[in-house]
This record gives C-alpha cells, structure tokens and sequence, in this order.
C-alpha cells in the first residue's frame, strides 16, 4: 500500500449490519493522542520495524491451497470493490477502531461495500494497550461495527496487536501484563458475540510483548504478518496460521493476505 506519515483524523457516521453508529475521528483534548489513526493499518508499525525480506509468493510462486484477500484502513480511501472482486478477491478484512476514541471515517464504504461485492469481510481493531483496558476496546469495538453475525460472510473480528506507534514498543507493559490485556480482549469479545477474535501480530513481536504466551493458539485464530517469500515460524501455541499477510501491497488494495484453504474453508470460518 506504500507506508505512510501519520495524518490528522476526523469525524465518522459508520453504518453497521442493522444500525446506525456515529463516531469521532480523533480524541477529544486531554484523551489519548489519535494522530494518523485514519492511516494507520495492520502491519504499519511492522512494516517499519521488521522490513521486507525478499520477493511476495505471488502468480505461479504462490503456495498451494491459498485464497488471496486483503485488508484495508482508511489510507486506502473509497475502495473499487467491484474491480478488487474481479482482481482475486475472495476476502477482506476493513480497520473499524482503534483505542477507545477512534473509529475509521472510511469503514462503511470499505465494510458494506465489500459485502455487496460478494467478498467475505471482517473488521479489525487496532489495538491501544496505552490508553484503555481490554475490555473497554472489545466494547468499544463491537459497538462501532467489529461485531460478528451468522450469515455466512462475516468473519469473526480481529485484534492488531502490534509495535506502538507512539512509543515504546510494548505500550509499557510486561509479558504479563500484556497477556493479560489480551485475553481481556479476547474473553469480552467472546463472550458478547459468541465467537473467539482472530489475533493479528508478528512473531517477532509476540515474543517481545507476550514472552511468546502459547495462551490463545487453542481458541483464537492467527493472522500473521511477514513480508517474505515464506511464513516462517509461528508464535508458541498455535500449529497453523489462519491467514498469512504475505506483503504490504500489490494487486488488491491494502496488504495483500492469503487464507490458509479454499474459499468453502472462509465460510466455514465465518460461519462459525
């Protein structure tokens, strides 16, 4: 998607399955800094602090048994849906928040345009371990549009945990207390929707921030994100990612990811 300065935000009307949610695009004064949360996306801060190693899998160097998708923030603007369907599309996941006092100005365009399109979409929740409990973001996050529902194409809503972009790295918390947080997240989500959230992340950072807890492999889906001709290893829990952010650009808008299994695997995954 070509990594981006961070922007100023603004205010958000973002339509929801069944309802109508009015947000804010950037804090209030004395709240928690937002600056470029519109721009920011899954794998931003990864981007910068792990780089890219080598060439995408992509055409005939793709692996076997994957279905390509995409994910999509804000930076990305009013999305073509019908022409990212046409380009191999199978998926996508859209940045609905971030925090507790930001929601994307271009979600309801990103998220119910997809949908019309005929593309199983999700949304993420950008993860600020900095300014709120895990519980409040899980909260905060369903109520603007991460949700999940029971038809078939819609993916269960995901988790960004990743570098900090405002500071040091694990947002100032230990291993611990940074497991703890996200199973906060987890447990909140779980317990309002039903279903476990995916959890994006880099292995790299997982080590770092968690002490590479092998707490969510069981329940918890993974997305994971390294830019290189292969995965590499896993965090410690899980056997098998899910979905593999493979590049920060390419054919499709947004980072370019492949799920783990053909297209009847995605709506079985959101099915539930």
């Amino acid at each position: 998607m070509g990594r981006r300065k961070p922007l100023a935000c603004f205010g958000v009307a973002i339509v929801t399955t069944g309802s109508l949610v009015c947000g804010n695009g950037s804090a209030a004064a004395g709240q928690a800094d937002y600056t470029g949360a519109e721009e920011r996306s899954a794998g931003s801060q990864i981007a910068l602090h792990e780089g890219v190693h080598g060439k995408p899998p992509t055409g005939r160097y793709a692996p076997a048994e994957q279905t390509l998708g995409h994910d999509v923030s804000g930076w990305q603007s009013d999305v073509d849906w019908p022409k990212a369907s046409a380009a191999g599309a199978k998926f996508v996941y859209v940045k609905a928040t971030e925090g507790t006092g930001f929601t994307s100005d271009k979600f309801a365009q990103q998220y119910n345009g997809s949908y019309r399109a005929g593309l199983v979409r999700g949304a993420y929740h950008f993860a600020r371990p900095d300014v709120s409990g895990g519980a409040a973001q899980a909260d905060y996050f369903i109520e603007n549009g991460g949700g999940w529902s029971p038809d078939g194409k819609t993916l269960p809503g995901a988790l960004d945990i990743e570098y900090n972009p405002y500071g040091e790295t694990c947002y100032g918390k230990d291993p611990a207390a940074m497991t703890a947080w996200i199973k906060d997240f987890s447990d909140t989500y779980a317990e309002r929707t039903g279903r476990a959230p995916v959890i994006y992340t880099s292995t790299s950072w997982w080590e770092k921030c968690t002490g590479n807890s092998a707490e969510f492999g069981g329940a918890n889906p993974l997305w994971l994100a390294r830019y290189a001709p292969e995965i590499g290893p896993l965090p410690a829990g899980w056997a098998t990612q899910t979905i593999w952010q493979f590049a920060d650009s390419g054919e499709l808008p947004g980072d370019q990811n492949y799920f783990n299994g053909n297209r009847e695997r995605i709506g079985k995954l959101a099915g539930g």
